[in-house]
């Protein structure tokens, strides 16, 4: 290879190392500066207090409902709760008035504390009632029932009768039941914000006004009982009765609208396909059935009249004068006698 040809080769290489290189700062150049664009900047302000997930009306605020998030300094409002001025242990137990989206600062306005006027009716959904049970600490799970579980109802009574000895039984007659306060107390917090375990004598409810005259009726009766329930019965019933088609999912691609309508299925009260257990089922020594019960005598029927037999004979048969009153037919061949009861 001559000279002039080896220096063309090797310029032509130098160029072409000098466009990759120029090319690569180019490009680099271009990321970086994209990077610093879509870089979020730094959000200098106060920290505010804001909503975890989403809280619908009547929700009672529990620890994990909010939490601090920083706020730009001239966005933040005098309703805000601001760290630092707000003590978090003021606001548990009480209830949101109106609806806050995740995210979304907790204003004054929008909750309302225990004792305030219209407390237990903001703690309340549309359409929904507040019931009182007396229960006790047998009845009452020893206490640890707290505002914002969920419970079962169950009935417990003695059906006595005239055959052998009364009936034991305990049914289930609502489940799903959302408990509002215990006594007068809306939350079970002490002073370092710790549950506390108290035992309690009544127990304010969320039901329906046709469930809420069920209970008064069912306190009439026996003896009612509470039966907590597991955070994750009411998703495994509701993925049952979707399954089972008991409910139709809304025609709709909105996954907000779909979530709300599967939040309200699982929070609403149930008094269909009830459980039971008799005393039977407990002890072999216990019976199974309802006791029979001897009705009152009554008074003697009216006497009918008696009925008359007319026969219509065969033909070539031969029939005994006709009867009236009580009779027996005997037949003899193709002869039919008709014989009066008493007769010979």
């Amino acid at each position: 290879m001559d000279k002039k040809k080896m220096i063309l080769l090797v310029g032509a290489l130098v160029i072409a190392i000098g466009t990759a290189w120029l090319a690569k700062t180019m490009f680099s150049d271009a990321t970086a500066s994209q990077a610093k664009a879509t870089e979020a900047p730094a959000i200098i302000g106060p920290k505010v207090l804001v909503a975890s997930r989403s809280l619908p009306v009547g929700t009672i605020i529990t620890p994990d409902s909010f939490s601090f998030q920083p706020w730009p300094a001239d966005l933040v409002e005098k309703a805000y709760y601001v760290s630092g001025e707000t003590d978090q242990s003021l606001l548990i137990g009480t209830v949101v008035r109106y609806p806050i989206t995740a995210g979304q600062p907790l204003t004054q306005g929008a909750i309302v504390h225990p004792g305030d006027r219209g407390f237990l009716a903001a703690a309340l959904g549309p359409g929904m009632r507040a019931v009182t049970v007396p229960v006790s600490a047998r009845t009452g799970v020893a206490g640890f029932v707290f505002p914002g579980d969920r419970v079962d109802l169950v009935l417990t009574q003695s059906v006595a009768g005239d055959d052998g000895p009364p009936l034991k039984a305990s049914e289930t007659i609502i489940r799903n039941l959302r408990v509002l306060a215990t006594d007068q107390r809306v939350n079970a917090l002490d002073e370092q914000n710790k549950s506390v375990v108290q035992t309690f004598s009544t127990v304010t409810v969320e039901a329906t006004p046709k469930l809420a005259e069920k209970i008064a009726v069912a306190q009439t009766i026996g003896t009612l009982s509470l039966s907590l329930r597991s955070i994750a019965d009411n998703e495994a019933e509701l993925e049952r009765a979707i399954a089972s088609g008991d409910i139709e999912m809304p025609d709709t691609d909105d996954p907000d609208a779909e979530e709300k309508f599967l939040r309200t299925l699982a929070s609403r009260p149930v008094d269909t396909d009830s459980s039971y257990s008799t005393g039977a089922d407990v002890s072999r020594f216990q019976r199974r059935s309802m006791p029979r019960t001897n009705s009152a005598p009554r008074s003697a029927p009216t006497p009918s009249p008696a009925p008359v037999f007319i026969e219509t004979p065969a033909r070539g048969a031969s029939v005994a004068p006709r009867a009236y009153g009580p009779s027996v037919r005997v037949s003899r061949g193709k002869d039919v006698t008709v014989v009066p009861v008493g007769g010979n």
